[in-house]
């Protein structure tokens, strides 16, 4: 299966029978690979039966074509059916001639290989010593020696190079060189990354690489089996010090097509037919996939993921080590056949691995190539596409110049040796740049290796927060990813298993790195910089494989006769020899030095496997889960599985159902104790918020759950989003039923009936209606994004589960889409995935507010006037003008005799105040407001603005407009919420009512005495100071410290009520803005008398500005009332740092003796100076308003 993964081919003497090599794995459960060599070459068929029984195929099929009036396809000594071009007659005709068996007229060939199997990658030594042995089939003149002799010594003679040494051991004809990297250098990597590189170009390389660093499931497409092998070993290699983690297939047989259906991150290669379009290959699931046309130099890359850090300079720098080598950065188009076929064919005289046996290595002419048809159809389509003609495609091999070339041969081998070593270089460097202080950060809380294995699920082992708040800002979006990852994950493990056992040898070299940059940059300071810092190591790794190459250590025993049976093994020009088994089948004793591995590292791998879930890692498909996924990738290549049967496959999907459930819950357990976690100490209302970035992070994994579960089991693929393609049947089928499938669920309703009963009215809830809001969003052009949308805008509305129950609810529907093992038809697991999506209802999110930013979104307000005290509609001319963090609506006239409006606008964010206010026309112009109610009507955030206060000349505090602080009202009334989840409710915290002035119209029940008023500005400070000691991301509402509940207007106007004489004069009240604006016409009218020269100046100043700020406020064109100003005072004071400044001047001032009492906190000088100090804490923060807050104040 894997020697010949496409089984038997056979050739007459017309087709091209040149020999190919490629190359295979095998990984093993615990995580050991095993590498395969193999060179496929053709015999002769003797046998009579097979060239009859050959003779009939054919003319059964000829008849067949002739038949057909519009060939489809043609015959072939490989495949009975390969395409072509349809309705090409002339090509029919001549594919006939050239590939028609007569058994008198053509000698027939079979397919046949010798395979070498190492424990390490050997690539080029295998590949010298199978053709030396394919030549010593083939020659005129026998071997020197039997071939058991050279088969006998490779297999018990020849001991693998120590590290840091090179071997030389010998084929039939020639010596060979093969070495092995020591012990702080790369590990061994023989596969030329000069092709990779060739074939698929620097910047595709760069962005396939980083989306196997984010475990992306990744696809490579290719003819030649070899291309696979070294485009997939190329890139895992350049993991350093990574390695993946998942399903690992690099050459994928026909009969496994169907593990391509695997819900899991995999690296896969696939190989392409023979005119085979992309658009004709149907995968079960792209949304989250990277496709890789490695002969079409082409990729396609999922819709979202982040660009790996510094990447322009990263290019540059690797773009600069190719081109020393004459390597173009760009690559070369189909790998330029031409000059590579020429290379390779001056490296050996016998064998081209390029094209798997479609280039012969000898003349190559456009006559033979028609001869092998299934080149036809891509060279067809490649002369359509790109104008070559047929005509520039003839090679000819350089015959003359054997020493020449066998000299060139080494040289180039050395030149790749070098440039392998020198590219894995800078990739490492860039790892040991970005994780230079990984160590830092890695938790190790267990005090030996038992009782860590034992509680890993319940330890973190790595501080992801700190190391990310340590990063640079640009490198955050690819790393907050990374570190989610499996491999990410191991590679903290090994570190804290390195405290108990022998290190891994991949962590080994890489500490090593880190600790020599921190003996070069001792004196450098430890900052974080995304300065780009180039590798300084290229010169010696190159050298020191050139030592090794050019110098040779060590030495293997000769072939020698062995003692064989005379007779046996005859030789026969042409023909591969019956081996004899007893003579291979045992060797010198404990010479096997190939098997020899370090116990320990195989018992530290051991352990690993059987605990390798991982607390709250994203991609947590761990344990048994993810040790059978793996196994899978690994097992299945055995020949024992190639006939596989249903049980085996059901047994296989049925570990896949599992690991996604397994997937799921560990996704949404992290995601509730990130953001809970957060929250018990989040300040504020309803502002808690983990950091922007890891909570983006979080949710785009969740999609690409959501996206492989949905695309596992699929009958037939429509659409890249297996998710939006089912959701778009529902809504089909529900629209033409005339069906309504929603459910009446309140969603925003005002909960406290009001004195007037005015509400918001009930939201519905509709599955329907919230795919049309995202149909509606032209920013979104494809069906992933539009998926992902519909996700983000479900998870804010608390709705996920709820609508992916409903849509799982039309069984007929998912019957039609969905086979039987696929995990949305495993009822019992489908439920456990829903409870688990219903869990993350008991956090807020704003997943989708917050990424849409540009859209346009309907809102609708209502306003609740207190009826009992005053007429519920006014005679004047309301407005309103609603902000939020994103912007504001603009000043909107609200309907005569209304008070329910829908506006709409761009997204406005969170929504953070409000400013209400009319014109005092008319008879009933005065309006008492207790509450401003506004919701978004996509999402079904509902937003409570209290007020509690008049709006009118002559009442109150003559204010004619106000500005509301708002806070975010529960979207799910208890008794609903009990019947949607049938969980207790979640507990909500009693609405405090907005405090009211001491003179306003309810008064106040209880005076909060001296020591609880400078307790709350002590509370008041400390969450401002706290907000801006948080990453930006993580912050909440300033406008809310400053203005809100307890907030700092709030704090300040409890010290300047202590001790207020406010009794009413004449029925008129009196307002702490009346003792401001009489201490600043004390101020404009005295002179002050200061102890120096210097204080009377710094006085005058803090006088001047005082002034000026009051007279800007009562200036300004707006109709505020005398609290709401204020309130713009204190929060213009703390943006420019003035407050500490003001509070002396009014305390000392002499309208504070008429105005407040003895007792009162600002006559007592110790509490002024403590009130002083409190303040100049703000001094250091840069506090930017709300636009709102002070519309219309020129200061």
């Amino acid at each position: 299966m894997l020697c010949m993964p496409k089984g038997l081919s056979f050739r007459t003497q017309a087709d091209n029978r040149d020999p190919q090599l490629h190359s295979f794995i095998i990984t093993r459960e615990d995580g050991s690979r095993t590498y395969g060599f193999v060179l496929t070459f053709y015999e002769e068929v003797t046998s009579k039966q097979i060239c009859t029984a050959m003779q009939t195929l054919y003319q059964m099929h000829n008849a067949e074509q002739y038949s057909s009036v519009c060939a489809s396809s043609s015959c072939s000594m490989d495949s009975l059916a390969s395409s072509i071009d349809e309705g090409d007659a002339t090509s029919l005709a001549k594919l006939q001639r050239y590939n028609s068996y007569d058994i008198s007229r053509d000698t027939l060939y079979v397919s046949k290989c010798i395979c070498l199997i190492t424990p390490l990658p050997f690539m080029q030594a295998c590949k010298k010593f199978l053709i030396q042995l394919y030549k010593a089939v083939t020659s005129q003149q026998p071997p020197p020696l039997p071939l058991e002799s050279y088969i006998h010594n490779i297999l018990y003679e020849v001991p693998l190079p120590p590290p840091g040494r090179s071997l030389k051991f010998y084929g039939v004809y020639e010596p060979i060189i093969c070495q092995r990297p020591g012990p702080n250098e790369l590990p061994l990597s023989d596969y030329p990354l000069r092709e990779v590189f060739e074939l698929l170009g620097l910047e595709n390389l760069v962005q396939v690489f980083t989306c196997v660093l984010l475990e992306m499931q990744i696809l490579l497409y290719s003819q030649d089996y070899q291309r696979l092998m070294t485009v997939a070993e190329g890139i895992t290699t350049l993991l350093f010090p990574f390695q993946w983690q998942h399903v690992y297939v690099p050459i994928l047989p026909a009969s496994l097509l169907h593990f391509l259906d695997a819900p899991v991150p995999y690296l896969m290669g696939l190989q392409s037919k023979e005119g085979t379009d992309r658009s004709k290959l149907e995968l079960p699931q792209e949304a989250n996939l990277c496709f890789v046309d490695i002969d079409n130099h082409f990729i396609e890359l999922p819709e979202e993921f982040p660009q790996f850090p510094n990447k322009l300079e990263f290019i540059q720098e690797i773009s600069e080590v190719l081109l020393q080598f004459g390597i173009p950065p760009e690559g070369n188009l189909h790998c330029s056949d031409s000059a590579t076929k020429l290379k390779n064919l001056v490296l050996s005289d016998l064998v081209n691995d390029k094209k798997n046996g479609n280039i012969p290595s000898n003349a190559l002419n456009m006559y033979e190539l028609l001869k092998g048809n299934e080149t036809i159809a891509r060279l067809q389509a490649l002369a359509k596409r790109t104008g070559v003609t047929m005509e520039k495609m003839t090679i000819t091999t350089p015959l003359t110049e054997e020493k020449d070339g066998k000299l060139s041969c080494e040289e180039l081998e050395l030149r790749d040796y070098k440039l392998n070593v020198q590219l894995r270089e800078v990739f490492a460097n860039r790892f040991t740049q970005l994780f230079a202080d990984y160590e830092a950060f890695v938790i190790q809380a267990a005090p030996d290796m038992e009782s860590w294995l034992t509680n890993r699920e319940q330890m973190q082992n790595f501080d992801k927060a700190s190391f990310l708040s340590d990063q640079p800002e640009p490198y955050l979006p690819f790393l907050s990813h990374f570190i989610e990852t499996q491999m990410f994950a191991t590679f903290i493990d090994n570190k804290i298993m390195s405290q108990w056992e022998e290190k891994d040898p991949f962590l080994r070299v890489f500490d090593s790195r880190i600790e020599k940059i921190r003996l070069y940059n001792v004196r450098a300071p430890a900052l974080r910089t995304s300065n780009y810092q180039k590798c300084s190591t290229l010169k010696e790794a190159a050298q020191s494989i050139e030592q090794r190459l050019m110098k040779i250590d060590h030495t293997a025993i000769h072939p020698h006769l062995l003692d064989m049976k005379i007779g046996q093994g005859k030789y026969e020009q042409g023909f591969f020899p019956k081996l004899q088994s007893d003579v291979l089948a045992t060797g010198p004793t404990n010479n096997n030095r190939w098997a020899s591995r370090s116990a320990s590292t195989q018992r530290r791998k051991d352990r690993l496997r059987q605990h390798s879930e991982h607390i709250g890692l994203d991609n947590d498909m761990r344990e048994k889960y993810m040790q059978e996924a793996r196994s899978l990738g690994k097992n299945l290549r055995q020949p024992k599985l190639s006939d596989l049967s249903p049980a085996v496959i059901a047994q296989t999907n049925w570990k896949f159902v599992e690991g996604l459930l397994k997937e799921c819950r560990m996704k949404t357990k992290r995601m509730l104790v990130e953001k809970m976690g957060h929250e018990a100490v989040e300040l504020g209302h309803g502002e808690a918020n983990i950091t922007g970035l890891e909570e983006n992070t979080l949710i785009a994994s969740l999609c690409d759950l959501l996206e492989r579960i949905w695309s596992h089991g699929l009958q037939v693929k429509q659409g890249k989003s297996a998710l939006w393609s089912h959701l778009l049947q529902y809504q089909e089928r529900e629209e033409k039923q005339e069906h309504s499938a929603e459910s009446p669920v309140g969603g925003g309703t005002e909960r406290r009936k009001s004195d007037t009963g005015i509400t918001l009215p009930t939201l519905r809830v509709s599955l329907i209606q919230d795919m049309r809001h995202v149909q509606n969003m032209s920013e979104i052009k494809t069906d992933v994004g539009r998926a992902r949308a519909w996700i983000r805008l479900s998870l804010e509305k608390k709705l996920l589960s709820q609508h992916l129950k409903q849509l799982l609810s039309n069984q007929a529907l998912a019957k039609k889409l969905y086979k039987r093992y696929a995990f949305l038809r495993c009822e019992e697991e489908r439920e456990q995935f829903l409870y688990h999506l219903l869990s993350l209802n008991a956090v807020d999110y704003f997943c989708f507010t917050s990424v849409f930013t540009t859209i346009m979104i309907p809102y609708r307000s209502v306003i609740i006037p207190i009826k009992k005290l005053s007429n519920a509609i006014t005679t004047s001319n309301p407005w309103i003008c609603v902000s939020g963090e994103l912007g504001d609506s603009g000043v909107m006239q609200i309907p005569k005799n209304h008070l329910e409006m829908t506006f709409e606008c761009q997204n406005l964010g969170k929504l953070t105040t409000v400013q209400i206010g009319h014109d005092n026309s008319g008879l009933l112009a005065k309006w008492l407001v207790d509450c401003v109610m506004v919701r978004n009507e996509i999402t079904g955030h509902t937003y409570k603005f209290p007020c509690g206060r008049w709006l009118g000349k002559g009442v109150d505090d003559g204010s004619l407009e106000r500005i509301l602080i708002g806070e975010l009202v529960s979207s799910t009334s208890e008794e609903e919420l009990g019947k949607q989840c049938r969980t207790p409710p979640q507990q909500k915290s009693p609405t405090v009512t907005r405090r009211l002035s001491i003179t306003s119209l309810t008064g106040r029940n209880t005076k909060p005495n001296a020591g609880q008023i400078q307790e709350g500005i002590g509370e008041a400070v400390n969450n401002i100071v706290k907000h801006f000691h948080k990453p930006e991301k993580e912050r909440g509402s300033l406008t809310i410290l400053l203005c809100g509940e307890n907030g700092l207007v709030a704090a300040l106007e409890q010290v300047f009520h202590h001790g207020f004489k406010s009794a009413r004069i004449f029925h008129k009240n009196v307002f702490i803005w009346d003792f401001i604006e009489k201490a600043v016409a004390y101020f404009e009218t005295s002179d002050q008398i200061g102890d120096n020269e210097e204080a009377l100046l710094l006085q005058r100043s803090s006088c001047k500005t005082f002034c000026h700020y009051v007279n800007a406020i009562n200036t300004a064109p707006r109709n505020i009332g005398k609290d709401g100003k204020f309130q713009i005072l204190v929060c213009l004071g703390t943006r420019d740092h003035l407050l500490s400044q003001w509070i002396p001047l009014l305390a000392e001032c002499p309208p504070i003796t008429r105005m407040y009492e003895e007792s009162a906190l600002l006559r007592d000088r110790m509490t002024v100076n403590s009130l002083i100090r409190v303040l100049q804490t703000l001094q250091d923060f840069n506090i930017i308003l709300e636009g709102s807050l002070i519309k219309g104040v020129d200061v």
